[in-house]
């Protein structure tokens, strides 16, 4: 039997929201618009001051704007981004979702991955998961293509978790 139990924190859930978000096409191509057109545009502006009135002064100025709108905008970004991922979620949605977590991988039920965790214990069959993915500091179990159970390599309070996840990934593509 393998069995591996871990703490689930915020900053957890926030990373793996980061990770997903870092992934999608779309939000990338946002923030490389905003990162780089704005900035373009502003110093656009500070060369027609510059050439057409000859104020250095105020194009410098313009300019230097421009130029930490590219620098911190996306870090800008992405601290809204942590905001928004903690509002989406209420105190009791929060409550059920951080804590110790238990997975289990019984011989004797083959057919499910069983988790413990604080909004109660629940049965997956690995019929039903997708892949384990290996991140540095953490290892995913995709329930599907969006979802993830996260399990922070630092926070693993008892079991192996390298050996969990080879006997996860070997259960995941016998279901297949």
């Amino acid at each position: 039997m393998f069995e591996i139990e871990y703490e689930f924190r915020e900053e957890d859930l926030i990373h793996f929201n980061e990770m997903q978000f870092m992934r999608n096409e779309e939000i990338q191509n946002n923030i490389r618009k905003n990162r780089w057109i704005v900035p373009g545009i502003m110093a656009l502006i500070g060369s027609f001051y510059y050439f057409y009135y000859g104020d250095m002064k105020s194009s410098g100025y313009i300019v230097g704007i421009a130029m930490l709108w590219a620098f911190f905008s996306p870090k800008i970004m992405m601290l809204d981004l942590r905001r928004q991922i903690l509002k989406n979620y209420t105190a009791k949605e929060k409550i059920n979702m951080f804590g110790t977590y238990t997975l289990t991988i019984d011989p004797a039920n083959p057919a499910y991955l069983l988790e413990k965790s604080p909004s109660g214990k629940h049965k997956m069959a690995w019929a039903d998961l997708v892949r384990v993915e290996y991140g540095k500091r953490y290892v995913y179990i995709y329930i599907n293509l969006s979802t993830a159970l996260v399990i922070p390599v630092d926070t693993v309070k008892k079991g192996n978790l390298e050996q969990f996840a080879e006997q996860a990934d070997k259960m995941i593509e016998r279901a297949a």
